[in-house]
């Protein structure tokens, strides 16, 4: 069962609860840039790691371990429901995820599946070895916070109908605007299979649900509000009833923070295109936050890298309910040594 009663720092900060430090955890904080995951990966396929409970368990683990992180975010891919839903896709080399046929007529968005959640197990049962693997206290007294995750229903459709990553995501928006009744049911499709995907990793230990609106930032806010954040919403509140805290998070999402707060959601992820003060602000105070390196920082001098993080943590000024964290993923080549150096400036600064 969920930790949600742990005496996580990661956790209580979620709730915006007192804590001793602001926690610290990175998006893909699991990657290329780590020299032990390209170990695994030139043995396994992305999908491989994904798919293979031990395996996804281990690179959560290492990345946890290395960095002396607050959280640890079990090593998947927003895309694994599209198989039990019936989508096939692939990673090309360079490309990113691929989906030969995309999803754009009412009978395709008929024809998916919403009663094979059970096939996304896997998942759930790496995030049991790693729970088990930090359901000890650490040397300071707090117990390691385990992340499990899913994507958006706006973000997940867009790539379903796209057939991959998108710049201007036309064929989203015209089923968006101009078919009413097949981009219903497919984000009514995607909750349902996106609820029962939560609920699987929170029974398996899950402390908190991250989740991920990638491309929410494509969207107007007249748009995000009419198309997506009602779907949304009942995701994340489906998830809440779960016991555990929400985090939602997506990409070049400054305009739409007001409504993705309405959402529920109890930590609101910034990207760092907005200032920590004003990004706060925005989802207002009685929200919790998560945030808001730039990531490409992490390549900087170590006194600007510095500076830059002083910079967050005092925006956030010790207020409850900051969670420290990059404003999107750690890219690759990224200086291990940089991201560590980060962890042992928010521990010191008590």
């Amino acid at each position: 069962m969920s930790n949600t009663q742990s005496t996580s720092r990661f956790v209580r900060a979620c709730l915006r609860q007192p804590v001793d430090r602001t926690p610290v955890w990175f998006l893909r904080q699991a990657g290329r840039y780590m020299p032990e995951y390209r170990a695994v990966r030139a043995k396994h396929s992305l999908l491989d790691i994904c798919r293979t409970p031990d395996l996804a368990a281990e690179v959560t683990i290492t990345a946890a371990e290395r960095l002396g992180v607050d959280a640890a975010i079990i090593f998947a891919d927003l895309l694994l429901p599209f198989t039990p839903m019936g989508v096939d896709f692939e990673f090309l080399d360079g490309e990113g995820p691929v989906v030969h046929q995309p999803v754009r007529t009412l009978e395709q968005v008929r024809a998916l599946r919403t009663d094979r959640a059970e096939d996304l197990r896997y998942v759930a049962r790496a995030i049991e070895k790693v729970a088990k693997h930090f359901s000890s206290p650490r040397p300071d007294g707090d117990t390691l916070g385990i992340i499990g995750f899913c994507g958006a229903p706006f973000t997940l459709a867009s790539y379903m109908i796209e057939g991959g990553s998108s710049r201007n995501y036309i064929h989203t928006k015209q089923m968006m605007y101009g078919s009413p009744v097949a981009w219903s049911m497919l984000m009514e499709k995607l909750v349902e299979v996106l609820a029962a995907f939560a609920a699987q990793q929170v029974e398996a230990g899950a402390d908190v649900i991250q989740v991920f609106d990638s491309w929410a930032g494509a969207l107007s806010p007249a748009d995000y509000r009419d198309y997506v954040l009602p779907s949304t919403t009942r995701l994340i509140q489906l998830i809440r009833t779960l016991g555990v805290p929400v985090i939602y998070f997506g990409v070049d999402t400054a305009s739409l923070l007001p409504a993705m707060r309405e959402t529920g959601a109890d930590v609101i992820g910034l990207d760092w295109r907005i200032s920590l003060a004003e990004g706060w602000k925005a989802v207002g105070h009685n929200t919790a936050v998560q945030g808001n390196l730039d990531p490409i920082t992490l390549f900087a001098p170590e006194e600007v890298l510095h500076a830059r993080v002083k910079e967050v943590l005092d925006a956030a000024a010790g207020r409850p309910g900051h969670i420290f964290n990059l404003g999107h993923g750690i890219v690759p080549n990224t200086p291990v040594e940089a991201v560590i150096n980060v962890v042992k400036q928010i521990k010191a600064a008590i």
